[in-house]
């Protein structure tokens, strides 16, 4: 019988990218309130149009935080310095607007649902900073442990950020976008495997009178595409479609001068799946920029691909599913749920694994903060190519796998593998 196939696609984003500015902005004023003040309770978001950046939340903390300095410093680094480009850190106008936390809210994460009906476990006392539902996921399809499409749209859109900021290709500017599809097959087991890079994008914002097919296109072809195509997929790809019609696009309208805040209205959290799997996994539906770890939102996620990453990782399944959901000011999940898509281990079964988790992974918030180590400032070098997958810092402490040798021996499966 034929392997059954489909396509999928991700995109991802340069920091450049006016939605990427924004969460990068406010997860830097999240950074400077955690610096000094680790129980800072902060929800910031930033809005940046044509000269305009908008800086409003809710921030409650015992330190002082220069929300404009940090503003103009964070554009400068992204790369947007002289008006020609269309935004200028100098001389863009900010507006801050940050009052504190709700009161209502405050108390619920202060002394939880638990702790106002007697329970004296210090990690019960710190109830969820809101309500919903996160999830994290893991598959073995690429080294990371993430789906093949989100990661190497990220490494494309990083390469191009990289060439422009070295000077490679001095007419780039500091927005674009990148988008990837691939070719999957899927056996017996249900198990799919990516089996070829069949279609890649890349949109550039240049500077004004550059021909897209006829110089853009073959420099991000050298520069971009080319190195790391052929330096981590060279089995997923026919070299010869490199120059071959329909493999390679660039800027499809012909033309992308006007970029960043000029070009289109930023916002803080409107790029949460190219935050997290591409579209591979279900997403609950709230940011992380700008979140402070008692927001569930942001540190429920982070341990749930900490759950999902260790148990593929383990060789439990070669797919991981978590979903985890929380109610306002209440400690204990209202529920966990892990789904391994038919994939688990021989001998294995999903109710197992689900057993194994909870056995092994304490889901309450004070718990994630504390195994994760959330109350430091981290926050901003996640807002841009993503939260998940990343290698590039001992900081991102949810890709460890540190419990999957303890897991792969309480399932049976093997003793823990050599140091």
């Amino acid at each position: 019988m034929a392997a059954r196939t489909f396509q999928f696609t991700s995109e991802s984003v340069t920091e450049g990218h006016p939605d990427k500015i924004a969460d990068q902005i406010s997860d830097a004023v999240l950074d400077a309130v955690l610096k000094d003040d680790e129980q800072g309770r902060v929800a910031c978001e930033t809005l940046i149009t044509t000269g305009l950046v908008v800086v409003a939340g809710e921030m409650t903390t015992n330190t002082y935080v220069d929300v404009r300095s940090i503003v103009r410093d964070t554009i400068k680094d992204i790369g947007y310095t002289r008006a020609k480009y269309g935004f200028d850190a100098e001389t863009c106008g900010v507006m801050v607007a940050i009052d504190d936390q709700s009161s209502d809210i405050a108390q619920g994460v202060d002394e939880s649902f638990e702790a106002q009906h007697g329970d004296t476990d210090p990690i019960d006392r710190i109830g969820a900073g809101d309500q919903g539902m996160m999830f994290g996921y893991a598959t073995h399809e690429t080294d990371e442990l993430m789906p093949l499409p989100i990661m190497l749209a990220h490494k494309l859109a990083r390469r191009l950020a990289a060439v422009r900021k070295a000077d490679v290709l001095p007419y780039l500017r500091p927005d674009g976008k990148t988008q990837v599809t691939v070719r999957y097959e899927i056996d017996d087991r249900g198990i799919q495997r990516p089996v070829e890079i069949e279609r890649v994008l890349v949109s550039t914002q240049h500077r004004d009178g550059l021909d897209a097919e006829s110089l853009i296109k073959p420099d991000l072809l050298e520069h971009v595409v080319e190195p790391i195509l052929h330096a981590d997929y060279r089995d997923l790809f026919d070299p010869a479609k490199l120059g071959a019609k329909g493999f390679f696009f660039v800027n499809p309208t012909g033309k992308f001068v006007i970029g960043g805040p000029m070009g289109d209205t930023g916002l803080t959290g409107r790029k949460i799946i190219v935050d997290t799997y591409g579209g591979a996994a279900p997403h609950g539906g709230g940011a992380f920029s700008g979140k402070d770890p008692t927001k569930v939102d942001r540190s429920a996620a982070y341990a749930a691909r900490y759950v999902a990453k260790n148990v593929v990782a383990a060789g439990l399944a070669d797919r991981c599913q978590v979903q985890v959901a929380y109610a306002i000011g209440v400690a204990h999940p209202m529920s966990v749920l892990v789904d391994t898509f038919g994939t688990e281990a021989e001998g294995l079964t999903n109710e197992r694994i689900s057993e194994l988790v909870l056995q092994y992974f304490d889901l309450r918030p004070g718990a994630i903060v504390r195994d994760l180590d959330l109350r430091r400032p981290i926050y901003r070098k996640t807002a841009a190519y993503g939260h998940f997958g990343r290698t590039d810092s001992a900081d991102f402490t949810w890709e460890r796998t540190d419990k999957a040798d303890a897991l792969r021996v309480a399932a049976g499966l093997a003793a823990p593998a050599a140091v």
